[in-house]
C-alpha cells in the first residue's frame, strides 16, 4: 500500500506516544510505502525546522533515508503534471499531485482541504491518521 503523508501528520507521527505513531511504525517496519516529492520534502524541512529545529530535520531525513534503503519503501516521485485539485489551498496540490503520480492509495492528513479529492475521480483518497490506523493497521 502506498501513501502520501501530509506535513501535519509527519510532525506528530515521529513523536513517541502520539496517536499517529502507528503510521510511523508501519512504515518503519516496511508495511507501507511512503511517496514523497521534492516539494513535499522541502515543506517537511521548512515546517519541522520552524517547529522543532534544524537538528530534528536532519535526524528525520537521515531516518527516512536509512529506512528507505533498508525496506525500499520510500518512493521518490517527480510529478510532471499539476492537477490543481485543492482549490481551497493550492499549496496542498503538491501532495495530491505526488499521490496521483505515485498511484497512491491514500493521503494521510488532518486537513479538510483534501476533501476535494473525494469526488475528483482520482484514486488517492484523504484519510485521517486514526481512520487509516483503524482500517489498515488493525488499530495498531
Amino acid at each position: 500500500m502506498t501513501v502520501v503523508i501530509d506535513t501535519n501528520v509527519v510532525l506528530s507521527m515521529f513523536t513517541l506516544g502520539h496517536r499517529a505513531r502507528p503510521v510511523f511504525s508501519a512504515w518503519l517496519n516496511g508495511r507501507l510505502h511512503w511517496a514523497v516529492s521534492t516539494g513535499i520534502l522541502l515543506e517537511y524541512e521548512e515546517i519541522v525546522a520552524e517547529r522543532s529545529g534544524v537538528d530534528r530535520v536532519q535526524k528525520m531525513f537521515e531516518l527516512i533515508e536509512v529506512v528507505g534503503q533498508q525496506h525500499g519503501n520510500v518512493l521518490q516521485i517527480a510529478p510532471s503534471f499539476r492537477f490543481h485539485l485543492i482549490v481551497a489551498d493550492p499549496d496542498d496540490d503538491k501532495f495530491a499531485d505526488c499521490a496521483i503520480a505515485a498511484g497512491a492509495d491514500w493521503i494521510i492528513t488532518e486537513d479538510r482541504h483534501f476533501d476535494a479529492l473525494k469526488n475528483s475521480g482520482h484514486q488517492p483518497q484523504p484519510v485521517t491518521p486514526e481512520e487509516f490506523i483503524r482500517r489498515h493497521l488493525g488499530g495498531a
